[in-house]
């Protein structure tokens, strides 16, 4: 069995003592250490829940941010589109335009061409008429009757088209 002897009680003795000790300059700074870390993980955790929350917040913002900016982006483009096509038509309108102005223009010019070849012509033939019909006839009339009759000739002409082709 246990022997009660005074080494027995010199190490409790000791035992206790070094436990004051411990408890005193050991046991109170290692549980206020503790305290302390398990302060600064509360704290840590709660800014990291709270930063958490800040960082959700603004990635809700930037979505927000790049779905406005794709909405403007989506009316910019059809914007411009719209734009594109306006000025597809005014630039057709002109064209059209100018296409009708230059065919009025041609037209007159043809018109113009036509008369002063049908003059030109009507010239060649009083003379052409006059000379055969001077070869014809064998005299010559006077002036005056050489245009009636020339002009007469015309005129039938112009009303037959002959050759089908209009003077």
């Amino acid at each position: 069995m246990i022997d009660i002897n005074g080494t027995l009680l010199a190490q409790i003795f000791n035992f206790l003592i070094l436990v004051a000790i411990l408890a005193k300059f050991a046991y109170k700074p290692l549980m206020k250490g503790l305290a302390d870390r398990q302060t600064q993980i509360i704290s840590n955790i709660e800014t990291a829940e709270r930063e958490k929350a800040e960082a959700a917040a603004l990635k809700r913002e930037y979505q927000q941010q790049l779905m406005a900016a794709r909405t403007e982006a989506q009316a910019i483009v059809e914007k411009a589109r719209k734009l594109a096509e306006e000025s597809k038509e005014e630039i057709l309108a002109e064209a059209r335009t100018e296409h009708a102005r230059l065919l009025k223009a041609a037209q007159a010019e043809i018109a113009r061409e036509r008369d002063l070849a049908v003059a030109e012509l009507k010239g060649e033939v009083v003379t052409l008429s006059l000379a055969a019909a001077t070869k014809i006839i064998g005299r010559n009339l006077d002036a005056s009757a050489n245009s009636k009759l020339v002009n007469e000739f015309i005129e039938k002409l112009d009303e037959k088209k002959i050759g089908g082709l209009p003077c």
